[in-house]
Formats: structure tokens, C-alpha cells, sequence
């Protein structure tokens, strides 16, 4: 039989091997399998391979060796995927291994492997960074993102009524175009923005007009409930409705039908209606903003979309993808260095996504050598503290970085080994060998520390 693809997978999870490698098959791989390093070696020097997917941790030591081992080697021609559960690890490693080294997030679809596998050759060639986005629209691997995809892909299978709750610039309208895209209706996506209705004509702008409804009314036109006919209809800025021509739109939810202006003939809803805010619910309450009938019929399955510096692990991720776009339009080869990294990594972004994406385009602009991304030293505010991040420096060995990663993941968890393990991408029982290993180490050299001390 002749194979599309020759894949080698490491990790030492034996249930998750046999899961992925049933994946490939269906994919027309050839799939070969290791659970150690010492295997992974082996394998990889006596066959000739078109593709691996590493685990950084395994019983025997780091996937970073296998990294390094392969550049020694001079085999940077083998695209790499790592299987990794926190996205900040592939922009520490990427300069350990060359343009083909991309990653994946545990739980892993055939959809995820079939992205990697066959991502376009000129793509690879031009260097640049894949970017898997989440239901076509969304990027991100924070925990919070998750919880978010979690969300979206429940409601999707049902068209009740979404609210979607977030701070400007979070990017609700990609979050409304996600559950649309998954729950597969075949109608369009329609966005309106509900701030920008003319008081005078909301009947018109949300249910259409007959020809001579009003002045103006050369022909018949239909509405946005119309538009969305069988999709989606966002409704977004709900809260800036004014609050007197909110029981139009209430009328209409609760009948479930609708009379064109100037019209005679009853039309029925078949959308469904996802509204945004950018207040929270208790800001509703509280400024009147909102009906509390109309609340409570748009808000069935509210949804909060999460602010940038809840999700701080992606916040690199967003950078380089948006970096990446601006070099493609742009045609240059700008990139993030360290100091970029660190300037964005600190900084609070209270205009969220929309600000990143903003700073790093005005960034693009003023970089006077057009290769490395030049940002002020400080952002518009002061920069804000956060947690030890996982980061690579020079002269630490991969023993270092490895047991860097684990123990800033288990302070993350607050010591939760096991889910610190799922984070990882590992085995409990590997994470307990790693640990010991550790442990071996730090007692070897308190001995060695007394010893000289006695002497």
C-alpha cells in the first residue's frame, strides 16, 4: 500500500498513542510509535519520515532533546507538531528547530491532524506560522478560550436566543460568526449594530418596507429578520437600543412573527437572535438599559466573552498572527524579539484584541529596519504584574527549560498534579518520573555541597 504521509509519534501516553494513530491511518499515514526518547532516537535514524508529533515530556527525558538532536543532524526539513496543552511553549521553542515546527492542543481531532499534515507547501516554504483557528474564526489556547469553545459548541446544536456579554474589543461579532458557523443553518450571518438604528426607521431597518410605506419607499425592501432568514441575526450593542423602541423587537421575539411597514402580510421568524453588550449584567440592571422582559428573552443562553488579560497565555499567539498578516500585505518580514515579547506580555490591554492588533500594526509602521518589531518601552499605561511565564534563556540547558515549564505549571494549578499533567500533555505517572528526577538531583547535590563544607 503506498502512504500518503511517513509519521512518527512520541508520547508516553499509550491510550492517547493509540487514539491518534487510528486518526493517521484514516488519513492514509504510515504510523510509527514511540514511547521514550531512546525509541523516538532509534526510529528516527534508521527511517526516512515526512512528519512527527512530539510530547516535550517523556519518562526518559525532553522532547527538546529530540529537537535539538534533529537540528544537529541537519534534518529541519521534517515538520514537527508538537502536542503540547499551553500555546506559549511553541514561541519559546521555535528557535530551537526551524520554520516547520507548528503545534497542537490536546483533545485532538482528525479535522487538526488533517491541517497540519497537508498544510500547503509554499506555506512552509515562505516560513510562515500556521495558525490554527477554532470554528473558522477564532484563535486562541487559554484556558479561558476553552471554556468559551465549550460554550459555543453546546449552544450551536440548539437556536435558542444568545446574549453574548464582553468588554469592546474582545471580538463578540467573531464569537456570534463561530456559533453560527458551528450549528451549520443554512441561512446567512447577519450583523447589525442596534446603537446605529434611526429612531424613526427601526420597523424598517428590522422588518422591512413595502413600496410606498413612507416617503422615500421607492421599492420594497426586506428586513434583517428576513436577510437572516433560516441563520443568524446579531444584534449587537443591544444596550444602546433606545429603551422606548425596545418592545418593537419584544413583540416580535415573543410572536414569533412580523408585519412588513406598509404592509399586511404576517411573516415568520425562522433566525435566530444573538444580541451583544458590552455591559455586564448587573451595569444592565442598574443603568436601566435594557427591558427586563426583553433581558430575559435575548439572555436565555448568555455567554461572557473573556478580556485579553484573562487570557494572557495567547497573547503572543494574537501578536505573531496578526504580525503575520501585516508582512503578508505588506510584504516584509517583520518579527517579534524578546524585548516586544516582554513589552507585550506586561501590558493590562484594556482595549483588548483591538488594541493588540492596532499597537502591532502602528508598530509595523515605525519599525525602521523593517525586520524586528519597535515598540515603545512602555505602553499607555504601567505595566501590569503577572506571573512567571515559561521562557526560554541563554546558557540554560533543556534540563532546565523542561523542569522550568513543570514547576511554573504546577504553581499555576496550585500543586494539582494531576491536572497540571493534562496541561502538559502528559502522563501522571511521567510527571511523578520527572519529579523524582528532580528530586535525585537536588539531594545528590545537597550531599555534595555538605561534603565540601565537612572537608
Amino acid at each position: 500500500m503506498k502512504y500518503s504521509k511517513r509519521v512518527l509519534v512520541v508520547d508516553d501516553d499509550t491510550n492517547f498513542l493509540s487514539a491518534i494513530s487510528e486518526l493517521l491511518e484514516l488519513l492514509d499515514c504510515k504510523v510509527l510509535s514511540a514511547t521514550t526518547l531512546a525509541t523516538a532516537k532509534h526510529i528516527i535514524a534508521e527511517t526516512d519520515l515526512d512528519h512527527v508529533f512530539l510530547d516535550l515530556i517523556l519518562p526518559d527525558g525532553s522532547g527538546l532533546q529530540f529537537l535539538s538532536s534533529l537540528a544537529d543532524r541537519g534534518l529541519t526539513n521534517i515538520s514537527i507538531t508538537i502536542i503540547t496543552g499551553d500555546s506559549s511553549i511553541r514561541n519559546n521553542i521555535k528557535s530551537l528547530y526551524g520554520p516547520n515546527l507548528g503545534y497542537l492542543i490536546k483533545p485532538i481531532t482528525i479535522d487538526n491532524l488533517k491541517s497540519v499534515l497537508y498544510l500547503e507547501k509554499n506555506k512552509l516554504e515562505s516560513n510562515e506560522d500556521y495558525f490554527p483557528k477554532h470554528f473558522g474564526t477564532l484563535l486562541g489556547e487559554s484556558q479561558a478560550m476553552r471554556n468559551l469553545y465549550q460554550s459555543i459548541e453546546k449552544v450551536a446544536k440548539t437556536q435558542v436566543n444568545v446574549l453574548l456579554l464582553g468588554e469592546s474589543g474582545v471580538g463578540k461579532e467573531l464569537v456570534a460568526s463561530a456559533i453560527h458557523s458551528e450549528s451549520k443553518n443554512p441561512g446567512r450571518f447577519i450583523a447589525a449594530n442596534c446603537g446605529a438604528f434611526n429612531r424613526e426607521l427601526i420597523g424598517s431597518e428590522l422588518f422591512g418596507h413595502e413600496k410606498g410605506a413612507f416617503t422615500g419607499a421607492e421599492k420594497s425592501k426586506p428586513g434583517l429578520f428576513e436577510q437572516a432568514a433560516s441563520g443568524t441575526l446579531l444584534l449587537d450593542e443591544i444596550t444602546e437600543m433606545p429603551i422606548e423602541l425596545q418592545p418593537t423587537l419584544l413583540r416580535v421575539l415573543e410572536a414569533k412573527n412580523f408585519v412588513r411597514v406598509g404592509g399586511t402580510s404576517q411573516h415568520q421568524t425562522s433566525c435566530r437572535i444573538i444580541s451583544a453588550t458590552n455591559h455586564n449584567e448587573e451595569s444592565i440592571v442598574q443603568n436601566h438599559v435594557m427591558r427586563h422582559d426583553l433581558f430575559f428573552r435575548l439572555a436565555v443562553f448568555p455567554i461572557v466573552v473573556p478580556p485579553l488579560r484573562e487570557r494572557a497565555d495567547d497573547i503572543i499567539l494574537l501578536a505573531e498572527y496578526f504580525l503575520n498578516e501585516y508582512n503578508k500585505e505588506a510584504e516584509t518580514r517583520i518579527s517579534l524579539d524578546d524585548e516586544s515579547r516582554e513589552i507585550l506580555s506586561g501590558y493590562d490591554w484594556p482595549g483588548n484584541v483591538r488594541e493588540l492588533r492596532h499597537m502591532l500594526h502602528r508598530g509595523c509602521i515605525m519599525s525602521p529596519d523593517g525586520e524586528v518589531l519597535e515598540l515603545p518601552k512602555q505602553l499607555d499605561k504601567p505595566f501590569t504584574t503577572h506571573n512567571k511565564k515559561f521562557s526560554l534563556e541563554a546558557g540554560q540547558s533543556i534540563e532546565d527549560v523542561e523542569r522550568n515549564l513543570i514547576e511554573i505549571t504546577l504553581k499555576k494549578f496550585n500543586g494539582d498534579k494531576k491536572l497540571s499533567a493534562e496541561v502538559l500533555g502528559v502522563s501522571l505517572k511521567t510527571l511523578y518520573t520527572r519529579l523524582k528526577s528532580y528530586d535525585r538531583v537536588h539531594t545528590t547535590n545537597h550531599n555534595e555541597r555538605k561534603k565540601v563544607i565537612n572537608e
